[in-house]
């Protein structure tokens, strides 16, 4: 199965499919030479595409934030469905892949650069972590506290940008420090999010009632869509539903833990620093399996 891109350009406004093994940026794009720019990585599976509304009100949020002119939604969408297409004539509607839109600044002196990237789910072990193999965690200190994100606003911190060298540092980090990825926390002891997910815990009450609670976006953290279908998933279980503030004495005390992101929804942690922590499988299994119904 071979990747497709579409380049939405001003000759061709709602997408033109492009040799993605040829050149296609310039070496003076923004994107390349200094992380200029925005991008949203989505799911399709089932043959439906996972929360498409949400990633690209979210891509426009990114965008603003940045100052960004990027095109409008139906243009995305145009494009989404050329390259997606072309991607399932090579394989079949059964097909999973993920969908990355990316805008860039382009050069200094040009136009910004828009393009729509298809490519193969790959499926490996950091896709699929249950209660009986889940995944080893490392809290990293993400160098601000937790008000950082108001009194700083062109830290970005909620935007989901190009610029994510500290992003894949942190999982490089931990998984030289025989760990499977990381969750931020504040200079300030705040829990933030992993450098690719959300953050999710799940309490259990005396009475049998189980609240599921994320960090506060006051903290700067990018809004996860998969952190937000999560939370319908839960609704609907009956559960109750609560944003922090949370510590890391919250996560070890929870009785589950997850990561969640678009493509490997949701993968339960049941390690951090090197102590185990609870993972429920009864709660894994309601969760994973409503948000795969909602694919």
């Amino acid at each position: 199965m071979s990747p497709i891109a579409v380049m939405l350009t001003p000759e061709h406004p709602e997408g033109i499919e492009v040799d993605p093994t040829q050149p296609q940026l310039l070496l003076t794009d923004q994107a390349a030479t200094r992380g200029d720019g925005v991008f949203e990585t989505l799911l399709y599976r089932h043959g439906r595409l996972r929360e498409a509304e949400a990633h690209l009100r979210r891509l426009d949020g990114s965008a603003e934030a940045l100052g960004l002119v990027i095109p409008p939604q139906t243009r995305w969408e145009t494009a989404i469905r050329l390259g997606l297409g072309a991607f399932l004539a090579q394989t079949g509607d059964d097909a999973e892949a993920t969908v990355k839109l990316v805008a860039s600044r382009g050069p200094e002196d040009g136009p910004g650069s828009f393009w729509v990237f298809v490519s193969p789910v790959k499926r490996t072990a950091a896709t699929a972590h249950g209660p009986e193999n889940g995944l080893r965690v490392l809290l990293l200190d993400r160098g601000y506290d937790s008000g950082a994100a108001d009194r700083a606003p062109w830290l970005l911190a909620g935007a989901k940008t190009l610029s994510y060298a500290v992003n894949m540092a942190a999982q490089r980090w931990a998984k030289t420090h025989d760990a499977d990825d990381a969750i931020f926390i504040t200079s300030d002891g705040r829990v933030l999010e992993g450098p690719t997910s959300s953050v999710l815990l799940a309490r259990r009450g005396p009475d049998g009632t189980v609240t599921l609670l994320t960090p506060e976006l006051e903290t700067g953290i990018l809004a996860g869509t998969t952190q937000a279908a999560a939370f319908d998933v839960a609704r609907e279980a009956g559960w109750e539903l609560g944003y922090g503030p949370l510590t890391p004495a919250h996560l070890m005390e929870a009785d589950a833990v997850w990561l969640v992101s678009s493509v490997r929804l949701a993968a339960a942690v049941t390690m951090i620093d090197g102590q185990p922590v609870a993972a429920d499988p009864e709660l894994h299994q309601i969760l994973v399996s409503g948000l795969d119904a909602q694919l």
